[in-house]
């Protein structure tokens, strides 16, 4: 580890005070923020298709004065933006849209229809809040901007595609994102939440958000008729005690204190009444924040998937096929204590002590983990930021009602909200640590 990135982890450990908060100037900006959001709104592409939306955040930091380059693993952006002497920030925002015909009902929502990779016309929405996500993130790299006699040191936009296939984050760092340029000292991003009112943020020191992996079973059998099954074995069978057995490796396997789903989402063979058929397929998702309970998962998930295939009589050559889709696989979010309290301390400043929830841990994924899982050892923060209408919200705590979640087609943010706190939020919580 670097002499200077260890001075930076002791500076962060000491403690702190509140520190001024900017004085940022947003009735003027956020006319071009909001049109800037309903557009990205209303022009949504899939992972790995994001090629306008790259050209338009590209267009937005170099009008900032950025050195940007473009088509950075994928359709990424990185913008830097020199200031003197100091450390390297990295902003992060997502970019990638869902495959979800829009419901919100709003006059600006997204009619776009795509045909997908596997050549199926489906709807496009940034059901994530991904739009909301890079608006804030341009907003903030113009905030801090204009107040650059705040701060000294390189910040460091990256405009990140792919974060909903768990491809984009990886793609960049194999293209050199910390070795092509600048290695970050912190890197810190935004998360639009379905759960928080719009006005306040939460966030939370350490595990954040979990590991994802995609598992894919294979069962075999042996295929005849459904009137004779003793001449048969049946796959059915062995993939229903599979998932049934599956269960038993969070509940009996591995600690209580220890978070961990096993969840098969799909199951699939045969294909008559009374046919046995030869195969069925499972698919997985498995989630955790402890690295050694992913691998525990995997290993126990494989070792069932045999034991009960050889005890219903099937050889060796037809044990069930593990197949884990590594190149989705994406690790747990981290978010380090000492850097997430300076981020938690500059945001407190900013929009009031009030305005700053404990967040709770999720089951969710994000690539943004990756960052700070590469040999630089850098420190990531992940807060989330407010996105439900507070009246909208208030109501459904009273009535006990469930809000309409990230990934739903009627997601709709407060954006008139969110947008201006995201930007304050961020533009604090990047000065903050430019000036430790």
């Amino acid at each position: 580890m670097k002499l200077s990135r260890i001075c930076a982890a002791l500076v962060l450990l000491s403690p702190l005070a509140h520190a001024a908060s900017l004085d940022l100037n947003l009735t003027q900006s956020m006319p071009n923020i909001e049109k800037l959001y309903l557009d990205l709104h209303q022009t949504p592409e899939l992972s790995y298709h994001e090629k306008q939306t790259g050209q338009k955040l590209a267009k937005e930091l170099k009008k900032l004065g950025f050195t940007v380059t473009d088509n950075v693993g994928g359709y990424g952006v990185v913008g830097l933006y020199k200031n003197g002497e100091g450390p390297t920030i990295m902003i992060r925002t997502d970019t990638d849209g869902l495959p979800i015909v829009e419901q919100t009902g709003k006059p600006y929502a997204s009619k776009v229809t795509v045909k997908n990779d596997s050549g199926a016309t489906v709807g496009v929405m940034h059901g994530c809040g991904h739009d909301i996500h890079m608006s804030s993130f341009i907003g903030t790299a113009e905030q801090l901007i204009s107040h650059k006699d705040q701060w000294q040191g390189t910040l460091m936009m990256v405009a990140q595609p792919a974060e909903e296939v768990g491809g984009g984050a990886k793609a960049m760092l194999k293209e050199g994102l910390f070795s092509q340029y600048p290695t970050p000292d912190h890197v810190i991003a935004l998360h639009v939440s379905a759960s928080v009112p719009a006005g306040k943020v939460s966030m939370k020191n350490e595990y954040t958000m979990a590991s994802v992996d995609s598992v894919d079973i294979t069962v075999k059998g042996k295929g005849g008729h459904g009137a004779y099954p003793h001449t048969t074995i049946d796959p059915v069978v062995i993939a229903s005690r599979i998932v049934l057995a599956l269960q038993t490796i969070t509940s009996r396997e591995l600690s209580p204190l220890e978070p961990s789903v096993i969840t098969v989402g799909s199951i699939h063979g045969g294909s008559k009444h009374n046919v046995i058929s030869d195969e069925v397929k499972l698919q997985l998702t498995l989630r955790s924040y402890n690295p050694e309970v992913r691998l525990q998962q995997i290993a126990a998930i494989k070792r069932i998937s045999k034991g009960i295939a050889l005890s219903a009589g099937l050889d060796e050559s037809l044990i069930p096929e593990v197949y884990v889709h590594e190149d989705e696989s994406i690790p747990s979010t981290y978010n380090n204590p000492a850097q997430t309290n300076v981020v938690r301390n500059a945001i407190s400043s900013a929009l009031g002590e009030e305005n700053v929830l404990d967040a709770d841990a999720v089951m969710a994924g994000e690539d943004f983990g990756l960052y700070g899982r590469t040999e630089h050892h850098v420190p990531i923060t992940l807060f989330w930021l407010g996105g439900v209408e507070p009246n909208q919200y208030n109501d459904a705590i009273k009535s006990g009602s469930t809000l309409p979640s990230l990934h739903s087609s009627k997601f709709a943010p407060d954006y008139k909200k969110a947008l201006p706190t995201g930007i304050t939020a961020m533009s604090n919580a990047a000065v903050a640590l430019f000036n430790q």
